[in-house]
């Protein structure tokens, strides 16, 4: 996997220390929703059951493979 210099530093937020990678990987390969924003980046979402069952947000760069982000969506609604 692929990150950016920005997903590097806020991995390192109390709030997001305990994303699993592994589940970034699956939000990316089976995605409930797949947006494309107009800059080109990619918005996919997908529920962590390990989680409770709350909505994983991974955010792309254009090319569809370096990570920009990632965080649980409180307003994602499937």
């Amino acid at each position: 996997m692929k990150f950016t210099q920005y997903f590097e530093s806020m991995r390192q937020r109390p709030d997001r220390r305990g994303i699993d990678l592994t589940w970034i990987e699956r939000v990316i390969n089976q995605p409930t929703k797949q947006v494309i924003q107009p800059d080109g980046r990619i918005r996919l979402w997908a529920a962590i059951d390990e989680a409770g069952g709350r909505y994983l947000r991974v955010v792309l760069l254009e090319d569809g493979e370096t990570i920009h982000n990632a965080f649980f969506d409180r307003s994602f609604t499937p």
